[in-house]
């Protein structure tokens, strides 16, 4: 998966917005101003990346599972992701990181 197909994949979302933030060259999507994921448009250890908002539980089990997936370096790493697009995981596996990640914030709210 590039990195414009998981920006468009998550700015599909009912009311999802982007907003950039320069110091770390990533752009954030939000819903009602709640982040759920943030696009890398640097590359992390040579590969395109997406942050995720995930469950505590659901962050441990993806990480022990799939070598592609790490602690959020930039973001709370106990509910964030670092994917790793262009690696092991499947694009369906992805797409399914980000719905699981927008249920995360509307579950919050």
């Amino acid at each position: 998966m590039t990195v414009s197909e998981s920006f468009t994949y998550c700015m599909n979302k009912p009311s999802a917005q982007q907003s950039v933030h320069s110091d770390w060259k990533a752009t954030q999507i939000k819903v009602d101003d709640v982040m759920f994921a943030m696009v890398h448009e640097i590359e992390i250890d040579v590969h395109p990346a997406v942050a995720l908002k995930c469950s505590p539980a659901l962050a441990e089990l993806i990480r022990e599972q799939h070598s592609d997936v790490h602690p959020s370096a930039h973001l709370n790493p106990s509910h964030w992701n670092t994917v790793l697009l262009e690696g092991s995981l499947k694009d369906s596996q992805i797409y399914y990181l980000v719905d699981a990640a927008l249920q995360r914030i509307q579950k919050q709210g």
